[in-house]
């Protein structure tokens, strides 16, 4: 198969002008070590005319799309594929409202799809940061009126970021958790699912993070109102910049997912040239998810 790199949007256009050369895409990828019949569990099929495949014992037949977080779109694979290269290689903010009017659909439905690409932005917590690893919390949200510093029953919502720096102090990697508190045991998720027991880590002076010193390396330094963790603070307001003026605000039901998304591009900053095969290999491997599990009701 002629994988698609780079990130020239007529070089895109010109590859995948039609639903079908994306239904060929997406089954290339998804039969890639065979096929297995979901009724049956056969491994013999025929490929039909729009790259789907019918299993020889049951005859069930299933298409490129079919369980994964393409299934049953409405809008046209090309549309989708669309979406899915803006959102992987852009450096601007994409909205829901800016996506539906780009490829005509309603801002609802431009909304769970973004959300469905999101769900494939997840990290996969296969690889946990070992170098030198900075830690630090911040808000997402509006002033409040008589709340300052880490106030525990402060509206906003409460999220823990770590970065992992190169030599030269540059971000190598980010990864970011909404969090309920500033509590040890709120802190610690983002231990558990992203740092490795060997890195050197490094924190402000907030005793939140002093039990968790007996499991991690942790040095803990003054912040210096921020001064001596100018690179993760400058990933913060990126952040928080990004969210603010192109969502205006996000739900709690959803923020993760918009935090997956700004780590997902930042991570693979040095890689554009395969981050779009990369997200399509997520979409297709991740299950189909439902309307329910997306939209909080």
């Amino acid at each position: 198969m002629n994988l698609f790199t780079g990130k020239n949007l007529l070089e895109f256009s010109d590859r995948f002008k039609t639903d079908e050369n994306c239904k060929e895409y997406l089954a290339n990828f998804k039969w890639e070590l065979g096929f297995n019949c979901l009724k049956c569990k056969h491994t013999k099929s025929q490929i039909r005319k729009d790259f789907s495949r019918t299993c020889n014992k049951c005859s069930h037949t299933e298409t490129a799309s079919a369980n994964t977080l393409f299934h049953k779109v409405k809008f046209g694979l090309r549309k989708a594929f669309f979406m899915c290269f803006e959102m992987s290689t852009t450096t601007k903010s994409l909205s829901a409202s800016y996506m539906g009017v780009r490829f005509g659909v309603t801002e609802k439905t431009a909304r769970l799809f973004m959300h469905k690409v999101r769900e494939a932005m997840k990290s996969s917590e296969n690889h946990p940061m070992k170098g030198t690893v900075h830690i630090d919390e911040f808000v997402i949200g509006g002033k409040e009126k008589g709340k300052v510093g880490r106030s525990y029953n402060s509206k906003k919502k409460k999220i823990v970021t770590a970065v992992e720096l190169t030599d030269k102090g540059k971000i190598k990697r980010m990864y970011a958790l909404k969090i309920d508190n500033y509590s040890a045991k709120e802190l610690k998720t983002i231990f558990d699912k992203h740092i490795d027991k060997n890195a050197k880590i490094t924190t402000d002076k907030w005793r939140g993070y002093r039990p968790l010193i007996e499991e991690y390396n942790i040095t803990q330094i003054e912040s210096n109102q921020g001064k001596n963790f100018m690179a993760i603070h400058t990933m913060i307001h990126q952040v928080k910049s990004w969210i603010r003026t192109t969502y205006s605000s996000v739900s709690d039901f959803n923020i993760e997912r918009y935090l997956d998304e700004f780590c997902y591009r930042i991570n693979r900053s040095n890689s554009k040239k395969n981050i779009f095969n990369n997200l399509i290999i997520r979409m297709v491997k991740a299950e189909k998810i439902y309307q329910s599990k997306i939209i909080c009701s």
